[in-house]
């Protein structure tokens, strides 16, 4: 069974990648992230993903960066803006999965302890009843200590946000400066 599997970076793949693999899925990684900025740390996430796709002989494809259409769905939506830049990652992903005759579609977003896991299964269930492709819905968090020692082992980049620049801004500047 062929499953692409959207992923955010190289660290998040380590595990989900393994599990899928176990299950005999033939897993496509799919890097679709408008939402990193600046583009330099997309640029970097990407590469680092190329890289160790090489060393675990697994596939990438890439979709288009629509940083505008990040910036039209999800800017200035206050506390819904993490489900919109979720939906907006999925929605390409179960659309590029139908396209490519994909037997189903997942994301190693939930793999993040960091992420909402019950709002993006709630999204990808709904687009892939939309779209007519399986949402694998898989509890990845649980290697995520696995996937966080085989990083470092491997030297991967580990990123400190999320990738979208609220995240940026909560890890960076002082609570001070951020009004919500």
């Amino acid at each position: 069974m062929k499953v692409l599997l959207h992923t955010c970076c190289a660290p998040c793949l380590i595990y989900p990648l393994k599990a899928l693999e176990e299950e005999g899925y033939e897993i496509m990684s799919f890097f679709y992230n408008p939402n990193i900025q600046p583009y330099e740390e997309y640029e970097k996430r990407l590469s680092c993903l190329n890289e160790f796709a090489q060393t675990k002989g697994a596939e990438i494809t890439q979709g288009y960066y629509d940083i505008d259409r990040f910036f039209q769905d999800v800017v200035f939506n206050g506390r819904v803006r993490c489900s919109r830049c979720y939906a907006l990652r999925l929605t390409e992903t179960a659309k590029f999965a139908r396209r490519n005759n994909y037997d189903a579609y997942s994301t190693t977003l939930l793999a993040s302890p960091l992420q909402a896991v019950n709002i993006i299964e709630k999204i990808g269930k709904v687009l892939g009843e939309k779209y007519h492709i399986d949402f694998l819905d898989r509890n990845f968090r649980k290697g995520w200590n696995e996937s966080v020692v085989v990083s470092k082992e491997l030297g991967l980049y580990r990123q400190n946000y999320c990738g979208c620049i609220y995240s940026q801004r909560d890890r960076s500047l002082p609570q001070r400066y951020t009004k919500r």
